[in-house]
């Protein structure tokens, strides 16, 4: 049933804040939109019983607005209210770029909650009220942030969905936040501090166009990088999904109370509106030249996410909107940091130029709300923008080290020319990160994420397999940078799957020793593949999921990860805060690089081979020598140094050595090997050796 103007007619109510906003009197309504000639509010009542009732009401330029915020006041009852806008004005998106559909019912770009909905299911964006006020009586047991400084932080990425979808997670609640709960005891157990999600904003899983080739199923948007709402919780990931924001907050708690972070991965870079064939659901039919980067000529939309769309950051509109929704995280669902998807676009302009001071970062990096909160930007874009070590020079803003990735997988493939990038990364990319005063911590050092290969598939592929995602493998990147061991894909002999494991050892041993702050991509610690899929994007199947029995079958692999990341922790020489000192004499260095012989380097193109001393931070500290070989055919013979400590009696004790089988692969000071300086020492081709101190 259809009225107008009722209940009440209502009051000209606030225009701020935006948004819905619960009064003693009613619910205020606020909308920005500077285009608009008209603005109609839609709301619907309903029952327990399911009896709704739909109600019309006209804004009235004159009376309902301030400025460019439309507004109301209703006498309503929050709890039982559906709500949405319809806009009209002139439509000319060739000229001025507005594009208003008087029949498309509009979400609220401010709205908290949209209405609840299972995964896979229908999803009616555009098309009805689907905007909701939550409930917010949560029972927080005094939580507070964690805190956890950057120096000892370790990230675990995951999708929420694909992290215990799978049977073989044996978990009550599949696939969802109370999943994640279920595994709190793991992920305790491996030792990492802080849970990456990939994105938990609202978002249509049904958008994706294209179908499995093999059955002509169409395949889902699985990772959820569209974002339909800044605000609003994915509800499809709840095993209750009417109560879907108590259950993450309840996720939150129980991780906290675990001394685990959460950190979400936010994509403010575009829409998941698209094109203009897209779906209009909120901010195109709000006020399109506004939200959006338009080409200042066709005013068609600037397209630097590769997604259709791209946000119009640094308008101060669409900057209020980004940090409210970021203070809303923090502040309702007690979250602990983000990571930025594609977040030099929070760099461009109006006109898609590249500021030199974005004020939408230095907005974000200076918010005294988000002052304690962790800040992660993917700093690159989609259209070729690359700012890794440049994104900014607030030591607040920590960067994905893409680097890092780069060189660290071109020296474990046996590249050339790779030992001295190799150390610069391990030493916490200075070059990238000294000259702007920041430190090893503004570097997220990853060789994996959800974004490309898995760590097996890494060391098992050359060509990626994405046949699967129905685009005729176009998708997805070319360049991964690996080797495949010998072998192409699997099935593989067994001399070829052990050398894969000694390198995935190898390359989590560096990952855990750098300096800078580790990530760890879920299931890597356990040889999860996607059998060559380095774009799993629409893999809502086993190929997205995380198959739960490799951590048994590969519970050495899994131990290996587990000890590193204990070592790590153990000793403050992993995790400094500030770079190496330069020009210092020997005997006081805090690391010393080596080739085979002590005193000697090999930065040469040829060279396949790096070893180096780190010595301990205080005189309670042991020191450490590593050593690493990315000969693919070769071992290579190293010569044992004397550690400033040491007496040439004393010893080094050989704790890691990749090329061994597990448990030997990683052991207690008890059972380790010993060795005097000037013993020579033999590494296998692609391993790694870990030795130290009394």
């Amino acid at each position: 049933m259809s009225k107008k103007n009722s209940p009440a007619a209502g009051k000209r109510g606030f225009p701020l804040p935006l948004g819905a906003t619960v009064l003693p009197d009613g619910v205020n309504f606020a909308i920005f939109s500077r285009h608009a000639d008209a603005v109609e509010l839609i709301v619907e009542t309903f029952s327990e019983e399911g009896e709704t009732e739909r109600y019309s009401f006209e804004l009235s330029p004159d009376y309902h607005r301030t400025g460019d915020v439309w507004h109301i006041l209703l006498p309503l009852y929050w709890k039982r209210i559906r709500y949405g806008y319809r806009l009209r004005g002139t439509s000319d998106p060739q000229q001025t770029g507005t594009y208003f559909d008087a029949d498309s019912v509009l979400i609220d770009p401010y709205c908290r909650m949209l209405t609840p909905r299972a995964w896979g299911s229908q999803a009616f964006y555009g098309s009805s009220p689907c905007c909701r006020i939550p409930q917010h009586s949560f029972d927080w047991q005094g939580d507070t942030p964690l805190k956890t400084p950057l120096s000892d932080t370790i990230i675990y990425e995951l999708h929420v969905r694909g992290f215990t979808r799978s049977a073989s997670s044996a978990v009550d609640h599949p696939g969802s936040y109370r999943g994640i709960i279920e595994k709190i005891p793991y992920l305790k157990a491996l030792g990492i501090t802080a849970v990456e999600l990939m994105p938990v904003a609202e978002f249509d899983e049904n958008d994706n166009p294209f179908t499995c080739p093999d059955t002509g199923k169409k395949l889902k948007n699985f990772w959820g990088y569209n974002s339909i709402n800044f605000f609003s919780l994915k509800s499809g990931y709840a095993a209750d999904v009417e109560n879907h924001i108590s259950e993450f907050k309840e996720m939150v708690l129980a991780l906290h109370q675990a001394g685990i972070e959460v950190i979400l991965d936010i994509v403010y870079n575009h829409s998941g509106e698209g094109g203009y064939a897209g779906t209009t659901s909120s901010f195109r039919g709000i006020d399109n030249p506004i939200y959006y980067l338009l080409d200042p000529e066709s005013r068609e939309y600037m397209n630097f996410s590769g997604c259709g769309n791209t946000m119009n950051c640094n308008h101060p509109v669409v900057r209020e909107l980004i940090r409210s929704a970021l203070r809303y995280w923090v502040i309702e669902m007690h979250v602990d940091g983000f990571r930025f998807d594609l977040a030099s676009i929070l760099g461009r302009d109006t006109q898609g130029q590249v500021l030199p001071d974005p004020p939408m970062l230095e907005l974000i990096a200076e918010d005294p709300i988000l002052r304690n909160t962790k800040i992660i930007a993917e700093a690159w874009d989609a259209a070729g923008l690359y700012q890794v070590g440049s994104f900014s020079t607030n030591t607040r803003w920590s960067e994905w080290n893409g680097r890092y990735r780069d060189d660290v997988r071109s020296f474990f493939a046996g590249s050339k020319d790779s030992v001295k990038n190799l150390a610069t990364r391990i030493a916490g990319s200075s070059d990238l990160y000294q000259p702007s005063s920041r430190g090893p911590c503004n570097s997220i050092n990853m060789i994996t994420s959800h974004d490309g290969f898995t760590l097996y598939d890494l060391v098992s592929y050359e060509e990626k397999d994405n046949w699967q995602n129905g685009e005729e493998n176009r998708d997805g990147e070319d360049h991964n940078i690996s080797w495949n061991s010998g072998v192409e894909g699997r099935p593989a002999p067994e001399d070829i799957e052990m050398l894969r494991l000694r390198r995935m050892k190898s390359m989590a041993l560096v990952l855990l020793l750098s300096q800078g702050v580790p990530m760890i991509t879920a299931g890597d610690e356990f040889g999860r593949t996607q059998n060559g899929n380095n774009n799993a994007w629409c893999q809502d199947n086993e190929t997205g999921w995380i198959d739960w029995s490799l951590a048994e079958t590969n519970s050495g692999l899994l131990r290996f990860f587990r000890r590193c990341i204990d070592l790590r922790k153990s000793y403050q020489v992993f995790r400094r805060d500030n770079f190496f000192a330069e020009n210092l004499e020997a005997e006081n260095a805090e690391i010393l690089w080596q080739a085979e012989q002590p005193g000697q380097t090999d930065w040469t193109a040829t060279c396949h081979h790096l070893a180096f001393q780190l010595n301990g931070t205080d005189s309670a500290e042991p020191h450490f020598f590593i050593i690493i070989n990315g000969n693919r055919n070769a071992a290579v013979d190293v010569t044992l140094p004397l550690s400033p400590s040491q007496q040439p009696s004393q010893k080094w004790h050989r704790i890691v050595d990749t090329s061994e089988q597990s448990p030997n692969d990683f052991v207690s000071m008890e059972s380790a090997l010993q060795y005097r300086a000037g013993d020579t020492i033999h590494v296998a081709q692609m391993a790694a050796m870990v030795l130290r101190t009394d």
